[in-house]
């Protein structure tokens, strides 16, 4: 829904030009021709340096039920490397535009809406969840539009994303902004509090409930750090871990009940083969590790849930500590694709190895409301002006980004501002 208290719409004076220098405005609803964006090309797939490359391309042109947004400020996460390198798939595989805009999170206003755009207006003040689908089959009327044959992630199976001073988007992917907020911090949460809502919340009948135990990989992490919150408030216990003490106190802060340092356990990557003396070895480590999170939550106490997304690196061991009857919930695979298990843990305690990938517009929505309610921290750790775009990417990629989450400036000029008119005051 639009915002009741954005019914003013500022009023400035600017002129009208096919193309505006990053961070001038244009007049409130003026669509200009051409955009500055961060531009991905089939021929130039690899890491983010090379494969991101400013241009200048055309202003999209709206559907009927779509908005225009201009971005103020874009949300940096693993789907603007995963463009970049055309891994797990090219981007250009599904929607065979000549170029890619990556970035699948953003805050921004509200600036043309298509003819059959009835709840959103020019001025209002927008974030933005990714999930897009065609609204016309049947998991969009009364099933899950995450099951939709069109679902696809807006910035990465789509080829407008937030990296540009102009977005395109389905109306039904606009969400209030939490006016509290600055445009950084409102740009930077979206994908993984949405994404962290639907694993802990989103598959019946393993929704979170009070008192149970979640492990949670990367704690510090984006996910991560949103996961704790989660878990707190629905007044369960987090063990969250990391891979650096330095990130101990920093998830201690948000809430978690224990901290495991992962690197004082050596039972990680591909499961060896079964019953041979390297299983043996791993299989060692791998009950000292379920034997650290009994410290946590008391002896022979299993974790309810497992949020996973590392993948390769991990996923033999979630599988094990993972309680009779509990669920491994999986998003993503940073660490790599191909995992491995040990299946006599998983078919004799009947557990649950659940796929999980974003989240519909209900589930961002109460994740979302939260965030409004100032009931969660955005958790924002770095912000990045629009011209390091790529060198946010590449900490990301190597895993030297800090804890929390990071944005990048678009078109709002400096940090710390949470209104329009505080954008053009910036401005001079």
């Amino acid at each position: 829904m639009a915002l009741d208290n954005n019914n003013d719409v500022v009023s400035y004076e600017a002129p009208e030009k096919d193309l505006y220098e990053m961070g001038e405005i244009p007049p409130m609803g003026f669509v200009p021709k051409k955009m500055y964006s961060w531009a991905i090309r089939k021929e130039r797939h690899g890491e983010p340096d090379t494969a991101m490359q400013l241009e200048v391309v055309d202003v999209p042109v709206l559907d009927s039920h779509e908005v225009l947004v201009l971005v103020m400020a874009a949300g940096v996460n693993y789907n603007g490397v995963w463009a970049s390198l055309g891994q797990p798939i090219s981007p250009f595989d599904g929607h065979k535009a000549p170029y890619h805009i990556a970035g699948s999170d953003a805050s921004g206003i509200v600036w043309a809406v298509g003819s059959k755009v009835k709840s959103w207006k020019v001025g209002d003040e927008v974030v933005i969840h990714c999930n897009q689908d065609d609204g016309d089959d049947v998991e969009c009327n009364g099933g899950d539009p995450m099951y939709s044959p069109s679902q696809r992630i807006w910035g990465y199976e789509t080829p407008d994303g937030s990296f540009a001073q102009f977005t395109n988007v389905q109306a039904q992917q606009l969400m209030p902004r939490p006016k509290h907020l600055t445009w950084e911090e409102s740009a930077c949460y979206t994908l993984t509090l949405a994404t962290a809502y639907r694993m802990l919340f989103g598959h019946h009948p393993h929704e979170l409930k009070p008192g149970q135990n979640v492990l949670v990989w990367g704690a510090s992490g984006g996910l991560g750090s949103y996961a704790i919150q989660l878990i707190n408030t629905a007044g369960a216990n987090a063990i969250g871990v990391i891979s650096d003490e330095d990130k101990r106190d920093f998830v201690m802060g948000l809430g978690a009940k224990g901290v495991i340092n992962r690197k004082d356990f050596n039972c990680w990557g591909q499961l060896p083969t079964v019953n041979t003396p390297e299983y043996a070895a791993w299989f060692k480590e791998a009950r000292r590790f379920g034997a650290a999170i009994w410290e946590i939550t008391g002896k022979g106490n299993n974790v309810d849930i497992v949020f996973e997304h590392p993948g390769e690196a991990t996923f033999p061991v979630s599988s094990f500590v993972c309680k009779k009857g509990g669920m491994v919930v999986i998003c993503a695979g940073t660490t790599g694709f191909n995992l491995t298990f040990d299946v006599r843990y998983v078919w004799m305690h009947q557990k649950r190895l659940q796929g999980s990938h974003f989240a519909h517009l209900k589930q961002a929505a109460s994740a979302n409301q939260l965030m409004l309610e100032r009931r969660l921290d955005p958790c924002m750790s770095e912000v990045f002006s629009w011209d390091d775009l790529r060198e946010a990417h590449m900490k990301m990629m190597r895993n030297e980004h800090k804890p929390g989450n990071m944005s990048v400036l678009v078109q709002s000029p400096k940090t710390g501002l949470r209104t329009l008119e505080e954008v053009l005051d910036a401005r001079g």
